[in-house]
């Protein structure tokens, strides 16, 4: 079964229920499956090939990633930021057979094209009768950052998202009755995952062109969004919009967060402007898609990232390979139905396989009750006075001070200690804390060789097009473009 496999039925048995919502179009479901399929038609007679799809986020990517999906087609999901160079080198390496794009392309499509003649745009005649595409057929190819400069493309198979979706039917019970706010870029798996997600449900689904809190509050409220995905980042930005203008959403029961963990002091706070929302963090990654999931309802130690997700199987293993027991560390591997094919483009040094395993190099432990507790990422590892130290442990505890935005510990250079420690820091308002205060407040927590004796504020924080902390651009700042707490 394909991802769109239940949308011809939702159109069926539910014709004029509201499916997706963007930049004010909204399509019902007799509509968008009518749409998707008129589209796909058209894919399935292109050029062997991918469908490359180099366009701004909104309907007209969805519905074409929909098409693609439904043509047995890969959608290959450019980022239109990329550089000129940069996509040439991916699109010589993914080779699609046809290219949809706002800029240049087999199909060029006009700026702010959505929904409404997006058939016509692209050149499509009448529907036919399309087969159902096989359940290991590649659907998709989403890109990261990669080790050597080129985005790395993972390819995925139908049946990885789709025994996804039953999967979290079991944790979550989304379903028909619910609208789905998903407000940020469709490059992003997670957003795109949630589309697939919510149209497979019978859900109606929210996208935004891009993120705003106040579009993304104004969005909620229109339609009465019960459910949120987003990565902290943006949840964060939300709450504050939230709170600066006085307002709560009653009206969300379930916030999905991905991609980084979720600051501990902003529980509070979401948990009083959105008060009858559960919350759930996942851990996971591009290749291995859902790894665990803390639900605050089902007591998750502290520094935990959960329990493994449903149908997924973890185990922990050292250098040789061999199984860890619980309470010692070494690198994570994951087994379950919702692992990618291959790499389309670049490759991972991380990445490791074991018979059904998979690993992309985290570092963790498993406590006695099966719950999981990441170190790091092996390739993050420092070095400092011969010992082992993962910096994700001191940027946790770093994030917990009241004065603290966020943290990225790095190593630099030491002629004696090999590595020397210095935490960057994105300060919260106020007044700046003093260094010695920071190492105090760490001592108290850590172990002393954990301790940084450097503290440099960052003005301007770089960040990811995904909304997570940019360590290599961190790494650029020093010595010269960061101030020295005194």
């Amino acid at each position: 079964m394909s991802i769109t496999r239940h949308l011809a039925r939702h159109a069926v048995e539910r014709p004029n229920a509201p499916a997706l919502t963007c930049a004010g179009e909204t399509l019902t479901y007799a509509a968008l499956d009518a749409l998707v399929t008129r589209c796909a038609t058209r894919f399935a007679h292109a050029p062997a090939g991918g469908i490359g799809l180099d366009l701004p986020n909104g309907a007209a990517l969805a519905i074409l990633f929909l098409a693609a999906a439904r043509a047995g087609r890969e959608a290959q999901i450019l980022d239109p930021g990329w550089p000129d160079s940069q996509r040439r080198d991916v699109l010589e390496r993914v080779k699609p057979g046809l290219i949809v794009s706002g800029k240049a392309g087999d199909i060029r499509l006009a700026p702010g094209q959505g929904a409404a003649g997006l058939a016509e745009a692209i050149g499509a005649d009448a529907a036919a009768a399309i087969p159902e595409p096989a359940a290991d057929l590649p659907f998709y190819v989403g890109f990261t950052s990669g080790s050597t400069g080129l985005p790395k493309g993972y390819r995925r198979a139908h049946h990885s998202w789709t025994s996804s979706f039953d999967a979290d039917t079991a944790e979550f019970g989304i379903g028909a009755e619910d609208v789905i706010l998903a407000p940020g870029a469709l490059t992003h798996s997670l957003f795109l995952y949630a589309l697939a997600r919510g149209l497979d449900a019978g859900a109606h689904v929210l996208l935004s062109p891009s993120f705003r809190p106040r579009s993304a509050a104004e969005l909620a409220r229109a339609h009465g969004a019960t459910v949120l995905y987003g990565v902290p980042t943006q949840i964060a930005l939300l709450l504050d919009h939230l709170a600066a203008e006085g307002e709560t959403m009653p009206g969300l029961r379930l916030v999905l967060c991905s991609g980084a963990k979720w600051p501990p002091g902003r529980r509070q706070m979401l948990a009083h402007l959105m008060p009858n929302a559960d919350f759930a963090e996942f851990y996971g990654a591009s290749e291995l898609s859902f790894v665990t999931v803390a639900k605050e309802a089902e007591g998750v130690p502290a520094g935990s990232v959960g329990r493994a997700f449903a149908g997924v199987r973890l185990s922990i293993r050292d250098a040789a390979g061999r199984r860890l027991p619980p309470g010692r560390t070494g690198r994570v591997f994951v087994a379950s139905p919702f692992l990618f094919m291959d790499y389309a483009t670049g490759d991972s040094p991380d990445l490791f396989v074991s018979g059904d395993e998979v690993s992309v190099g985290d570092m963790g432990f498993l406590d006695a009750a099966g719950f999981l507790h990441l170190a790091g990422r092996s390739r993050r590892m420092i070095v400092t006075s011969g010992k082992n130290l993962f910096p994700e442990e001191v940027e946790r505890v770093l994030e917990t001070h009241p004065a603290i935005a966020a943290a990225a510990v790095l190593g630099v250079a030491d002629g004696k200690r090999g590595e020397r420690l210095v935490a960057f820091l994105s300060l919260a308002e106020g007044e700046a804390p003093a260094r010695a205060d920071l190492i105090g407040f760490l001592k108290a927590r850590l172990p002393l060789f954990k301790v940084p004796r450097l503290y440099a504020r960052v003005a301007d924080w770089p960040l990811t097009p995904t909304g997570k902390t940019d360590f290599p651009a961190i790494a650029t700042l020093w010595p010269a473009r960061c101030e020295l707490l005194p």
